[in-house]
């Protein structure tokens, strides 16, 4: 890779691959706590645990999950799904004790109240089904409204290491938790984007199509809304309950959704199919997925349509996957990067469509 194409506001770059046996396909998820590395190998249907972060382009990992070994690849591990299998895990959260994984494609999300330290180790507790062995949407399959206890498609999962939230993309809401659940099918005790846990249909102001959610030490609020290339902002997260966002990134109101704001090239305001956020120091990092790069603003934007102070993957605001510059020859550059995770000035990067990890050093 050429790291020159990431921009001068990194530094000490280098491409992660996982395992050398069999590398990653498409991974959607990372996370970093503790030093420990996270990843969704969404592709091949597992989650990696790295006990130290990998300094080379492999590294065989310490714990898989979702496979019984690092060679298996198989939708619930070529079977029927149960508490030991995945199929399409995205986001992951953990404290470096805790884990919990969004099992998209099971309509579910994975509790490890201790961190797994076997092979295909099973989970301690499953949200959004009655019971391991159901993978439903909304449990009685697709027509079906949803409860405060069913799920469709919960792609993102964020907790503060005491409360818990679920980005229920396929139901267009955000679920809370006040705790992380002990049990089974527990019932969210809170829901964002919806008067209530079983209306289905939505209001431009509400999270369309949330795939993502982070709450900083400041208790300020970001969900990436794909559908509408935005994301949005809460300067106090218990304001989310009752109150459209208080900032959009991306777009001019809450009734525009014009990808690249309907523009033929991207800029320092517009997004792309934007799936991830991550706070960083006193500002916010943006994944602009669909315009191969990443946005970052020095402080958190305070009015709708803020222009961005920086742009991490593209040499300038107004290049993005589908220019003449980068048609060709993606694997030099980032390609559909989905998620974002930092650990003090390292960033780690899901370039997903290159099937690898970044890992640099900001200098922001």
């Amino acid at each position: 890779m050429n790291f020159e194409t990431l921009g001068p506001n990194v530094t000490n770059s280098y491409i992660f691959k996982g395992s050398e046996q069999t590398p990653f396909l498409a991974p959607r998820g990372v996370f970093v706590a503790n030093n420990h590395l996270f990843v969704s190998d969404t592709g091949r249907n597992r989650v990696f645990i790295w006990n130290d972060l990998p300094t080379s382009e492999y590294q065989e990992p310490d714990v898989v999950l979702g496979q019984s070994s690092f060679s298996e690849t198989g939708r619930n591990s070529g079977g029927l799904v149960s508490e030991n299998t995945l199929h399409y895990p995205s986001g992951i959260w953990s404290d470096g004790t805790i884990l919990i994984v969004g099992d998209a494609w099971n309509h579910r999300v994975l509790i490890w109240h201790t961190l797994p330290t076997e092979n295909g180790q099973a989970a301690d507790v499953v949200l959004g089904q009655p019971d391991f062995v159901s993978n439903q949407p909304n449990v009685a399959g697709i027509g079906n409204d949803p409860s405060a206890r069913t799920l469709n498609w919960p792609y993102g999962v964020f907790s503060d290491g005491s409360s818990l939230w679920i980005a229920d993309t396929g139901n267009r809401r955000i679920l809370f938790y006040e705790d992380i659940p002990n049990t089974n099918f527990q019932a969210a005790d809170k829901v964002i984007g919806k008067p209530d846990f079983t209306t289905r249909d939505y209001e431009n102001h509400e999270p369309i199509w949330p795939y993502s959610v982070k709450v900083n030490a400041k208790n300020q609020m970001v969900v990436a809304d794909t559908q509408f290339y935005r994301n949005l902002i809460w300067h106090k997260a218990e304001d989310a309950f009752s109150t459209p966002a208080d900032v959009i990134v991306g777009q001019t109101d809450f009734d525009a959704c014009g990808q690249n704001q309907f523009g033929l090239f991207p800029s320092s305001k517009s997004l792309n199919w934007t799936y991830d956020a991550c706070f960083y120091k006193d500002g916010l990092l943006v994944n602009d997925t669909g315009n191969s790069r990443i946005l970052w603003f020095d402080s958190i934007p305070q009015d709708h349509n803020t222009e961005a102070t920086a742009v991490i993957g593209k040499r300038d605001f107004k290049t993005g996957s589908e220019n003449k510059e980068t048609l060709h020859g993606t694997a030099s550059s980032l390609y559909w990067p989905f998620s974002i995770s930092t650990q003090g000035d390292k960033l780690i990067i899901a370039d997903t469509g290159n099937h690898r990890l970044v890992i640099t050093d900001l200098k922001l």
